[in-house]
């Protein structure tokens, strides 16, 4: 299984790639939404792409709904993993299309549970 992590924080994309990378996934990484869209016009196909609110170039939820507006990247679910913690901002994301919303900080087990609820966790 492949996971796409999203994030301009060299430090956050390293801690959710050892996360993943430990739950079995292989893991592909990109700095901000405009490079995800490169790694997917590319051709990966990842089965969960874990993805910042705040980023430059392009934020999370723009990246959100550009993957949503393409039916080649429907069946792809999506995880924000973001500091916006206020409601109004979950609602967005969901409706723009996320899966699922998780708050930094966050612990290894909050991940795990919501790969769990999509279905996601590897043999």
């Amino acid at each position: 299984m492949l996971a796409l992590v999203v994030d301009d924080s060299r430090a956050m994309r390293s801690i959710l790639t050892r996360l993943m990378t430990n739950l079995g996934f292989d893991v592909a990484q990109a700095g901000d939404g405009a490079q995800a869209m490169a790694v997917l016009d590319a051709g990966a196909r990842p089965d969960v792409i874990l993805v910042d609110w705040n980023m430059p170039v392009m934020d999370g939820l723009t990246f959100i709904k550009q993957v949503r507006a393409r039916e080649e990247f429907r069946e792809i679910a999506l995880m924000m993993v973001t500091t916006e913690s206020e409601q109004g901002n979950i609602v967005r994301a969901l409706a723009a299309g996320a899966h699922e919303y998780v708050v930094k900080p966050f612990t290894d087990e909050v991940i795990a549970d919501k790969l769990n609820l999509l279905g996601l966790v590897p043999a």
